[in-house]
């Protein structure tokens, strides 16, 4: 399936773009209204698309809306799409995507989506497998999102758990317990916990098991609610899409993005970068005190509001130095020091800083503040190991004992 041209609306069915083009080279023009409304280089899409005249390369930003590995390879087979077929995927799978985008060959509006109730055993069903068919796609199911854990898209209602279909906007993600590493959504639940609590994310949590497999449900953050019901797309990128990275770019090894490239980023679009900046230099910390390597360019993204970019809450916080065969090594690099992310103190954080032209001063006094309330709250994050791995990292950063 070649798809010649597909369009690109606003989650409330705004005409945003068009794109084209099935080989690595996808060309996305801006729709002339949108143009009109909104000054040139305005980061409204992505900061890797700038609102201009004339075709762009949104290649990049448009895979990385797509799962990865043998899970996008899944996909691909059960719509007989080759993984190589970008635009031909979105077409299929492009209604309900991260942001607030809706990805189709026609208007939106003209196939409103619905939602298939789960009971006791359907979800189980669907969860038990997963792993062999990735998100849970169905011949109605037009949705994606990207990463390589096993995950179920699901709409919370007033009697329970759906599927969405044919686009309707999902509010949460299921994720399955790795059998490889055991324990792995109970400690990332601890982490989230631990994040809510000290101000850096905002999803909700929710521990579950279904059938025999131990599940994490958290909302997601670029879905609202509104007071009618009404679920609305807030639009968001992560930091490989931000800064034009392929997906398999997603880190700093491998050709990735970096810390600076997020801190400018914020220092450019952020209506307040100094404090933007502040809690980034908050994010990193978290990241060192729960010991999450694998936090990537994939893992950090970014809040669009028109001309205005901000750091997205805290998801995806798996504390990887539990696990003895997971990373050490930080997936973005802190610091000058080439070093274990359970080596690293608060100078390396605040060194890193500096790498931003960020206050040296502002920075001590962030780490500091960051490591100190999330020794206080590990307390009650339920997890036993993920609140003493805290509390050593702590105790390291801050140059204490416990």
């Amino acid at each position: 399936m070649t798809t010649a041209r597909l369009g690109v609306w606003w989650w409330d069915g705004t005409p945003l773009a068009t794109i084209d083009g099935d080989g690595p080279t996808i060309r996305l023009t801006y729709a002339p209204d949108i143009r009109d409304r909104w000054p040139a280089n305005t980061p409204l899409l992505s900061c890797s698309l700038p609102l201009r005249t004339g075709a762009l390369d949104a290649g990049p930003f448009l895979r990385g809306l797509l799962p990865e590995g043998q899970h996008l390879a899944a996909v691909a087979a059960a719509a007989d799409i080759a993984i190589t077929d970008t635009t031909g995927l979105l077409a299929r799978y492009g209604r309900d995507v991260a942001g607030a985008l809706v990805i189709a060959p026609d208007f939106p509006g003209r196939r409103p989506g619905h939602l298939v109730p789960y009971d006791t055993t359907t979800l189980a069903d669907e969860v038990d497998g997963l792993t062999d068919t990735p998100l849970g796609v169905h011949d109605d199911s037009e949705l994606s999102i990207a990463g390589l854990q096993d995950k179920l898209l699901l709409v919370r209602t007033d009697d329970g758990w759906s599927r969405p279909a044919n686009g309707a906007p999902s509010t949460h993600i299921l994720k399955l317990d790795d059998r490889r590493h055991p324990g792995l959504v109970a400690a990332e639940a601890a982490c989230l916990r631990i994040a809510a609590g000290i101000g850096l994310t905002d999803v909700d949590v929710e521990e579950t098991t279904i059938g025999d497999i131990d599940c994490l449900i958290v909302s997601r953050f670029d879905r609202r609610r509104t007071d009618d019901g009404t679920i609305e797309r807030i639009h968001q990128e992560d930091l490989c899409q931000a800064t034009g990275r392929e997906p398999t770019a997603k880190y700093e090894r491998s050709g990735g993005p970096t810390l600076r490239d997020a801190a400018g980023l914020l220092d450019a679009y952020a209506p307040d970068p100094t404090a933007a900046l502040d809690r980034l230099v908050a994010q990193v910390t978290f990241a060192v005190l729960v010991g999450n390597a694998d936090a990537h360019g994939k893992n950090l993204a970014f809040l669009h509001d028109e001309d205005r970019v901000e750091l997205a809450p805290l998801y995806d916080q798996v504390p990887t130095v539990l696990w003895p065969n997971l990373r050490r090594e930080p997936a973005l690099s802190i610091g000058p020091r080439v070093t274990g992310i359970d080596d690293i103190r608060l100078d390396d954080i605040v060194a890193e800083a500096r790498l931003w032209s960020h206050s040296p001063a502002r920075a001590r006094a962030v780490v500091t503040a960051t490591a100190e309330r999330a020794r206080d709250v590990a307390a009650d994050a339920g997890n036993d190991a993920v609140r003493d791995l805290v509390r050593r990292n702590a105790d390291r950063i801050l140059g204490t004992r416990t």
